[in-house]
């Protein structure tokens, strides 16, 4: 199968497996409020922790070549990736919706979402090729380009089977607090399982279906650039090569839809207020421009970039978890613009 179709299909079971596990970082981060639910938190973690432990294995078994992959190549710096984190994380919490929850919650009705997408994408490609580009450069000036990955760092600094420990340590910690889920709600965690796995998944189709006479970028599942890209794709499909990173935009999409009308779940929304519109605006915006900077948004380094134990994608996540942080605590009741919750 080509990687399209495959791309289609992966997209697919995320997207159904995120919507009826409702997969969110910003709704298991609000979850730490006092008296909060941490079943989400707990479901992320546990995504964290299948990914990176089939992503790994699948390189050991050389299903892929993480030494190729984007998070590890990538140059960018990390005070540029650090901020850029931050601003996503704010831009996730005034949309009340990261890219990929709100691709999921437009395949199950609400419309609110797709204004997130439109102006995330628009400010993806601005930052790209458009009028922020000179603004992105600016910011990606602070601090000289760097690369490296955990098990690096660690035999850099002599201690022995650094892989085995970068493995172990984040797997045991990020396993020790996912358990309860087990117990607690096994769909979510079932559905937690299933999203982690697309991401090797990810990193096995774009490394099997490679062309050595026209090479491209090992990737996995991120839903910042590859929105942009979907939108120009859209527009100029005629123009343009369709590819892995917009199957999987589109697979998303029709498997949360699919699993919206399965389950019954599927409710028409909109905006209830211009505050609503606001929000959706300025954060899909925010997130858009971020991402980019970030290299990726929460699941394309939250899980994609973690599960290649890239030190750069550390750093990222935890700009992310900051920028929400801050943005839960200025805007402690954020407008339902994605419904996250």
């Amino acid at each position: 199968m080509s990687a399209v179709a495959l791309g289609l299909v992966l997209g697919a079971v995320f997207g159904a497996a995120a919507g009826t596990g409702r997969f969110c970082l910003l709704r298991g981060l609000k979850g730490l409020r006092p008296g909060g639910d941490l079943t989400a938190l707990r479901a992320f973690a546990l995504a964290m922790v299948v990914a990176l432990l089939a992503t790994q294995t699948l390189n050991l078994a050389g299903g892929t070549d993480l030494g190729a992959a984007m998070p590890l190549r990538a140059s960018n710096p990390w005070p540029s990736m650090l901020t850029g984190g931050v601003i996503f994380g704010l831009g996730m919490v005034l949309a009340n919706a990261c890219g990929a929850r709100a691709l999921v919650l437009l395949g199950g009705g609400n419309l609110r979402s797709l204004l997130v997408l439109l102006c995330l994408g628009l400010a993806a490609q601005a930052t790209l090729t458009g009028v922020l580009a000179p603004l992105r450069m600016a910011v990606q000036q602070m601090g000289s380009p760097s690369t490296g990955s955990l098990p690096q760092l660690l035999a850099s600094a002599g201690l022995g089977f650094p892989l085995a420990l970068s493995v172990a340590a984040p797997a045991l910690l990020l396993g020790l607090f996912a358990l309860p889920l087990l117990r607690r709600s096994p769909l979510e965690a079932m559905m937690a399982a299933i999203v982690g796995l697309t991401v090797a998944g990810g990193w096995w189709i774009t490394f099997a279906t490679d062309d050595p006479f026209d090479p491209r970028p090992l990737t996995s599942i991120s839903f910042v650039g590859p929105v942009g890209e979907s939108l120009l794709w859209t527009m100029l499909a005629t123009g343009r090569q369709l590819g892995f990173a917009v199957a999987v935009i589109g697979g998303t999409l029709a498997g949360a839809f699919a699993a919206a009308i399965l389950t019954r779940s599927f409710r028409p929304e909109s905006f209830g207020s211009p505050r609503q519109m606001l929000g959706a605006t300025f954060g899909g915006v925010l997130m858009g421009f971020g991402g980019v900077l970030a290299l990726g948004c929460s699941i394309g380094q939250g899980l994609s970039g973690f599960s290649t134990l890239s030190l750069g994608s550390l750093v990222a996540l935890a700009g992310i978890v900051a920028g929400a942080a801050v943005g839960l605590s200025l805007f402690p009741h954020p407008s339902p613009a994605g419904a996250t919750t």
